[in-house]
C-alpha cells in the first residue's frame, strides 16, 4: 500500500476521442476508481480537461494537477503531449511525482458542503436520480422550465440527459457522474444557459446509490413587464444590480474556495490564505446584495408573501442542518425541538426559514465557543405558533433591545461583516406574514429572539 510520501510515475495514451487506450498501473487504477475503464473514455475530469486543451490547440502542456479518486487525492506534475500522427490524433500523458494522500480535511469538506448548499439554494430545478442516473422525480417553479416539468411528469425513468441538451458533450450517455457534474446544458423552452450539479447520495461516491440533480441558471429570468405595470416600480438592486452581480460573485467564491482547498492543484500556504480572504470578501458582498435586495422588497408597497400551512419543527431542523458546520467551527452545539414536536403555523416557508437562519446566524456569531444555541417551537394559545432562538451570549441591555431592530443598526459592532439589516428585514417579514419578531434579554445571560406567527389551519 502506498504512503503519502511514495513517488511514482505513470504514462498513458489517448486517441482523438479522448479515450484512454493504454495506461500504467497507477493511472489505470485511478481511471477505474473514477468509473472508467482501459480502454475507455478518459474518466478523470482534471486530466480530461488538460487533454482536450492540448489536443485542440496542438500544444504541449505541463503543469501541476490534483485529482480525487473518491477517498484520496492524487497530486503530481503532468505533461500532455499531442500526437503528430494524423491517424491517431490523441495525446501522451506523463505524470511525474505521483502522490496519493488521504482526503477529508475539514476545510475541504466544509468548502464542498458550502458550495453544495449554494447550488441547492440557487437551483431552479431539482430531481432525484437512481444509481444509473435515471430521473425518478423532479420539482421546481421557474416559468421557463414548464416544458421540462411536463416531460419529467409524463415520462420519468429516463436518463436525465435525455430531458436536456448538453453543451459541448456529444459522447454516449450516461458518462460517469464526475464528468457530468458542472456540465453546461440547454433546456427546451428556456432562453437561459444552465449548468447541472450531480451530488451523490450515499457513503460510496465511486458507486453512489443515487444522485441529487440540480439545474442552476447562469443568469436570472427577466420577465416582460405585464400590461398595466408602471415602469417606475422597478427596483435598482433587485432588477438591475443583484442579477448582474450575483453570478460573477458566486463564481469568484467558488473559484477561490477551489484554490483555497487546493482542489485545482498544489499551491503555497500563503496563496491558499489569500484565496480564503477573497472567498470571505465575496461572501460578504453576496450577503450585502441579498440584504439590499430584501430591503427593497420588504419596503415596496406591493410586497406580498405566500401564505401556507407548515410545520415549524421541520423549519428548525432544516436551519440546524444548514448551519451545523458554521456552529461546529466554534464548538457550539445546536439543539432543536424533539422529533415529533409538530407545531403548525401559517406563513411563507422560505421567508420563515430566512428569518430563522438570520436569528441562528447572529446567535452563533455572538456566542462564546463551547456554548449552546437552542431552537424551540411552541403553540401560543389557539391562534398563534412560535419559533424561538436562544443563545448564551453577552445579552442585550434594555436600550440595545429597543434599537436592535432598527435599519442599519449594528449596536456599535465593527469588523463582523454585517450590514445591520438582517433583524430589520426579519421583523418586516414577520409583520408581512401577520406575525411579530421580538427579543427578551438580560445582559450576561444571553438573548431569546421569538418569531410568532398565525397558527396553521390544519395539522401538518
Amino acid at each position: 500500500m502506498e504512503t503519502p510520501d511514495t513517488l511514482l510515475a505513470a504514462r498513458g495514451v489517448t486517441d482523438h476521442e479522448d479515450r484512454l487506450l493504454s495506461a500504467d498501473q497507477p493511472l489505470a487504477e485511478l481511471q477505474q476508481r473514477c468509473g472508467g475503464a482501459v480502454p475507455g473514455k478518459l474518466a478523470i475530469p482534471e486530466l480530461l480537461e488538460l487533454v482536450q486543451q492540448g489536443r485542440a490547440m496542438g500544444l504541449r502542456l505541463a503543469r501541476e494537477f490534483s485529482a480525487s479518486d473518491g477517498d484520496g487525492r492524487i497530486t503530481g506534475y503532468v505533461r500532455i503531449r499531442p500526437s503528430g500522427d494524423e491517424a491517431g490524433g490523441g495525446c501522451e500523458i506523463l505524470i511525474e511525482n505521483w502522490r496519493r494522500e488521504t482526503v477529508g480535511g475539514e476545510d475541504d469538506r466544509e468548502a464542498a458542503s458550502r458550495q453544495d448548499a449554494i447550488d441547492r439554494a440557487t437551483a431552479e430545478f431539482s430531481a432525484r436520480l437512481d444509481g444509473k442516473q435515471r430521473l425518478l422525480a423532479g420539482e421546481g417553479d421557474a416559468p421557463d422550465l414548464a416544458q421540462l416539468f411536463g416531460k419529467t411528469r409524463k415520462a420519468s425513468g429516463k436518463i436525465w440527459t435525455e430531458y436536456v441538451t448538453l453543451v459541448d458533450i456529444a459522447y454516449k450517455q450516461p458518462l460517469h457522474w464526475r464528468l457530468l457534474d458542472g456540465a453546461k446544458c440547454k433546456v427546451e423552452g428556456s432562453p437561459r444557459n444552465w449548468f447541472a450539479r450531480l451530488i451523490p447520495v450515499g457513503s460510496d461516491q465511486i458507486i453512489p446509490r443515487g444522485f441529487e440533480l440540480l439545474l442552476v441558471a447562469e443568469q436570472p429570468l427577466i420577465e416582460a413587464e405585464k400590461p398595466g405595470e408602471q415602469s417606475g416600480s422597478s427596483q435598482l438592486v433587485g432588477d438591475a444590480l443583484a442579477p448582474a452581480l450575483r453570478q460573477p460573485v458566486a463564481r469568484i467564491i467558488a473559484n477561490a474556495d477551489k484554490i483555497r482547498g487546493r482542489l485545482a492543484g498544489p499551491i503555497r500556504q500563503e496563496y491558499a490564505e489569500y484565496a480564503s480572504d477573497i472567498a470571505s470578501a465575496g461572501r460578504h458582498l453576496a450577503a450585502l446584495l441579498d440584504d439590499l435586495n430584501d430591503l427593497e422588497a420588504v419596503e415596496s408597497p406591493n410586497f406580498k408573501v405566500v401564505s401556507q400551512d407548515l410545520n415549524l419543527e421541520d423549519v428548525a431542523h432544516q436551519a440546524i442542518k444548514m448551519l451545523h458546520a458554521r456552529a461546529q467551527a466554534k464548538s457550539i452545539e445546536l439543539v432543536g425541538p424533539e422529533i415529533g414536536e409538530r407545531v403548525s403555523a401559517r406563513g411563507d416557508a422560505k421567508r420563515i426559514l430566512q428569518v430563522v437562519l438570520n436569528l441562528m446566524g447572529n446567535a452563533i456569531n455572538y456566542s462564546p465557543e463551547g456554548s449552546t444555541v437552542t431552537v424551540a417551537v411552541s403553540k401560543v394559545g389557539s391562534s398563534k405558533a412560535s419559533i424561538a432562538v436562544s443563545d448564551e451570549g453577552p445579552g442585550l441591555s434594555p436600550g440595545q433591545q429597543e434599537r436592535v431592530f432598527a435599519k442599519f443598526e449594528r449596536l456599535g459592532r465593527s469588523g463582523d461583516g454585517g450590514s445591520g439589516l438582517g433583524l430589520y428585514i426579519s421583523r418586516r417579514l414577520a409583520e408581512a406574514m401577520s406575525g411579530s419578531l421580538d427579543v427578551k434579554s438580560t445582559p450576561g445571560t444571553g438573548a431569546i429572539f421569538t418569531l410568532e406567527l398565525p397558527a396553521g389551519k390544519k395539522a401538518i
